[in-house]
């Protein structure tokens, strides 16, 4: 693993399950030269080999871009692409067993999903590197979401931990400053960017928002 990058404020996601336009690697690419700071290679179907085969370019490419690239729920591909770090949700590998790991391989990311203040307070205890929280708004991404937790909820699990905390589901750029007002530190996109007809441009939306707040 590479050594712990700083947790940008704009993270993407990619995706091949909304859109087969772009492979996970260009996806990163374009959404860096938007202005993305982190990118989350996330792909739920498919076999081992399978993913690590869309993952290794798409480190490739966020190395290229001088942007950590985290893995959705796998620290095996992580450790075997050379990514920045993972990141793990609920039904994943504890993040206190994840960071015994990267800790003996010389560090690395961990973000942890929470829905609650408490599971947030529990994922920093455990060594998490930051906080994803959501949904924050109403999502079409996942077939079961978390009920909608609201900017209220936002601001109870940032104001629980030390931690940055990384608002996630249903943000736009015209959220991101809402968002950031209530304690997040960022924001997480996905299909915003990945199936947006210019993803660079869609990209550098959300990081427009960003900066207008800062």
């Amino acid at each position: 693993m590479t050594p712990t990058p700083p947790v940008g404020r704009l993270h993407v996601l990619t995706d091949f399950h909304f859109q087969q336009r772009w492979s996970h690697a260009e996806l990163a690419r374009q959404a860096a030269a938007g202005g993305a700071e982190t990118v989350q290679f996330r792909h739920k179907t498919g076999t081992t080999r399978d993913r690590l085969a869309g993952l290794l370019p798409t480190v490739a490419a966020c190395r290229a871009a001088g942007v950590p690239c985290l893995v959705d729920d796998h620290l095996d591909l992580a450790l075997a692409a050379g990514a920045a770090g993972v990141h793990l949700g609920a039904l994943d590998l504890p993040v206190a067993d994840a960071r015994a790991v990267l800790d003996g391989r010389g560090g690395g990311l961990i973000g942890a999903t929470a829905t609650t203040a408490e599971a947030a307070r529990a994922a920093e205890a455990a060594g998490a590197s930051y906080v994803g929280f959501g949904p924050v708004f109403p999502t079409g991404s996942k077939a079961n979401p978390a009920s909608v937790k609201g900017l209220d909820g936002l601001a109870r699990a940032a104001a629980a931990v030390r931690i940055p905390v990384i608002a996630i589901a249903g943000v736009t750029p015209e959220r991101v400053g809402p968002c950031l007002d209530a304690g997040a530190w960022g924001v997480a996109v996905m299909t915003a960017v990945t199936t947006a007809p210019d993803v660079e441009a869609a990209a550098a939306r959300f990081r427009e928002a960003v900066e207008r707040w800062q």
